[in-house]
């Protein structure tokens, strides 16, 4: 996949463009329907398959007061995830002021027709476009017949089964916060993942459990619900398991908001390793003990339940 920052860096249009257009936080099942419907739309007119994107979201460019919802996937994660879909392109706008103030005419004229070169767009149903989200499906419709590209309307992905339930990046954001990763996972189509810096933490996972942990400077926006979770965590290509906690440690009633991993059998120094965290299972909420025995005994047993959750998931591969 090639990426072309900013419009004006096409230097001619592209034979038979096939595009969608999405901020695609999360990079979902969703999304990835369309990125699907994309590809094969191009293979089948033997055009060339792509999608734009913006960086910075538009919410963070348009409240500047605070985006008002953390984002799945920051640039990027979403980049690698975006890579694997096949695409022959992906555009990433820079987002700013001066580009909400395109219009939905010439958005679709000068940038769309004259500059990528559409022969077809890919849209989910709730599509909007141009200054202040004037133009919709219906009005790309008419430009479409107008202008000389089709337009192509992918319906909603429900989440499984659930026909009335669709697959969006506000549901998964609800998910994750709420400690349901199982719900997650079935809208991503993968575990949901955190990433971050090992820096030192309060050294008190070695030496006073019993059980050492890396910590995490988190980089992501989104959180899951605070409590103990099974994880597998990538760490220089290769895959680990373990257990994690994030949230405020209230045994030690200290309010330092963190993420610590405890990796089952690894003994290595990583301080400073950049690491993604992949969150399995929600083991239990966060609890304040009586004591550090009394904690390093549940400890022992999150590690068992981990355990027992990651003999199934091998067992189902």
């Amino acid at each position: 996949m090639k990426r072309i920052n900013g419009i004006e860096n096409i230097a001619t249009p592209f034979s038979r463009a096939v595009l969608t257009i999405g901020n695609f936080d999360g990079v979902h099942l969703g999304h990835q329907r369309l990125f699907a419907r994309v590809v094969e739309t191009a293979k089948k007119i033997n055009g060339t398959s792509a999608a734009m994107t913006f960086e910075p979201h538009p919410m963070k460019v348009l409240q500047p007061d605070g985006c008002p919802f953390p984002l799945i996937t920051l640039f990027e994660q979403k980049m690698e995830l975006m890579e694997k879909t096949g695409l022959d392109i992906l555009i990433v706008i820079p987002f700013n002021h001066e580009f909400a103030q395109i219009s939905a005419q010439s958005f679709v004229q000068d940038l769309l027709v004259n500059r990528i070169g559409i022969k077809a767009m890919i849209i989910g149903n709730d599509y909007c476009f141009g200054k202040k989200r004037e133009g919709n499906v219906q009005l790309l419709q008419q430009y479409g017949r107008e202008l000389g590209f089709d337009v192509q309307v992918v319906p909603w992905k429900p989440v499984g089964n659930k026909l009335e339930s669709r697959i969006s990046s506000t549901a998964i954001r609800s998910a994750v916060s709420s400690g349901d990763l199982d719900q997650a996972r079935a809208m991503l189509g993968r575990y949901y993942q955190v990433r971050g810096i090992v820096r030192r933490g309060r050294n008190r996972g070695g030496r006073l459990l019993g059980f050492p942990t890396a910590n995490l400077q988190l980089c992501d926006e989104l959180k899951p619900l605070s409590g103990v979770y099974a994880v597998s965590v990538l760490l220089q290509n290769k895959s680990y398991l373990g257990v994690a906690n994030i949230g405020f440690s209230p045994t030690f009633d200290d309010q330092q908001y963190t993420l610590e991993v405890h990796l089952l059998d690894f003994l290595e120094n990583i301080y400073d390793k950049n690491i993604c965290v992949n969150f399995i299972k929600r083991l239990r909420g966060e609890k304040k003990f009586s004591s550090i025995e009394a904690l390093s005994d549940q400890i022992h047993r999150d590690i068992h339940d981990a355990q027992i959750i990651f003999a199934s998931l091998r067992l189902s591969e």
